[in-house]
């Protein structure tokens, strides 16, 4: 039986109906998560899996995802409603999830075509007063007050990466991921002050926006929300966030248009997240620098997915090469004590 076909017998039993004739059609932009629009009866939908292949340890959690947007949908209406869960992996192969499809863009390295030069701004604004209205929310209030461990946060995110660094390198860790991994062991804060709502990847990519508005009409990817110190949250968007003096090597990240002439640069954005209302997210360098160290060691277990053939695509080639370049330029800010 083929995957439609599957699909449309589970969804049967969970009261949701399968439009006929149906396929699976396949929402790029993605890096690892697989997202496929369907048609139900009721209108369009949307298919989405876990990346084929081993996963690391939380990676692409479908549950976590489910759970989240299911709390969120009713109090943030940039929350696409999820409409079904399935756990089996007997199913489809995987976990999945089928979720309310919203018509937008994802903006990732390059501004759209035609796109003039107030929709930066625009563009800029709307991804950060979407993380301020998130980092409002009391967790409680909406359902999530026991979302993830928000005591000693930035300890157990050090650790865990800590430990998928490992898994990426089992030869030998890298000198430059050693080095980071150091430096900010000598000094973790405990980061448990007042933890908030975290998306923990909330940049313009996954936000769907209107083209020529930037008017925002969904945040998407919840598959690894937590609570924590919305100062992370921060982090992790400037974590992507490269700017012209940056290295060469770091350029080529190009996860957000950052590097577009006339944009605003890291502090720009950080005081930006406080004049549009959000709290003060305390010092920055230090969450930054374990963004960058999560980022490098996710480019890393995609090149290494690439490598056992789980991942298709020649892009995926060079991500060990952009993986250790992310980690000498956080050594280097971090030294400096800079964003």
């Amino acid at each position: 039986m083929d995957e439609i076909a599957i699909l449309s017998r589970w969804l049967a039993a969970q009261g949701v109906e399968l439009a006929p004739g149906t396929g699976l059609v396949l929402l790029g932009g993605g890096l690892a998560n697989r997202n496929e629009r369907i048609m139900l009866a009721s209108g369009p939908a949307v298919l989405r899996r876990p990346p084929p292949g081993e996963l690391a340890a939380g990676a692409s959690d479908m549950g976590r995802e489910f759970r989240v947007m299911s709390a969120l949908s009713a109090h943030l209406p940039i929350v696409p409603w999820p409409l079904a869960f399935c756990d089996d992996p007997a199913v489809l192969g995987t976990p999945f999830l089928v979720l309310e499809y919203r018509a937008g863009v994802a903006i990732a390295g390059t501004m759209p075509e035609g796109a003039g030069a107030e929709t930066g701004p625009l563009l800029v604004d709307a991804t950060l007063a979407q993380m301020i209205a998130l980092h409002a929310l009391e967790p409680g209030a909406v359902g999530l007050g026991d979302l993830g461990k928000p005591e000693g946060f930035y300890a157990r995110q050090l650790a865990g990466w800590t430990r998928r660094a490992a898994a990426v390198w089992p030869e030998g860790m890298p000198d430059v991921a050693a080095r980071l991994i150091a430096a900010l062991e000598a000094v973790a804060p405990p980061g448990d002050d007042a933890p908030v709502l975290l998306h923990m990847d909330l940049k313009p990519d996954n936000l769907l926006v209107d083209p020529v508005t930037m008017v925002p009409t969904a945040v998407i990817d919840w598959d690894m929300a937590t609570r924590g110190p919305r100062g992370f949250d921060l982090a992790v968007l400037l974590s992507y966030w490269i700017e012209p003096g940056d290295p060469v090597a770091v350029q080529a990240l190009r996860a957000v248009p950052s590097l577009t002439p006339g944009w605003p640069g890291r502090a720009a954005i950080a005081a930006r997240y406080a004049a549009l209302g959000g709290r003060d997210p305390g010092p920055l360098a230090w969450p930054l620098a374990l963004a960058r160290l999560r980022l490098a060691v996710a480019w890393g277990q995609l090149w290494r997915k690439w490598q056992r053939g789980e991942m298709v695509g020649d892009r995926y080639a060079e991500f060990e090469t952009l993986a250790l370049a992310i980690l000498d330029h956080a050594g280097d800010e971090f030294r400096q004590d800079r964003i």
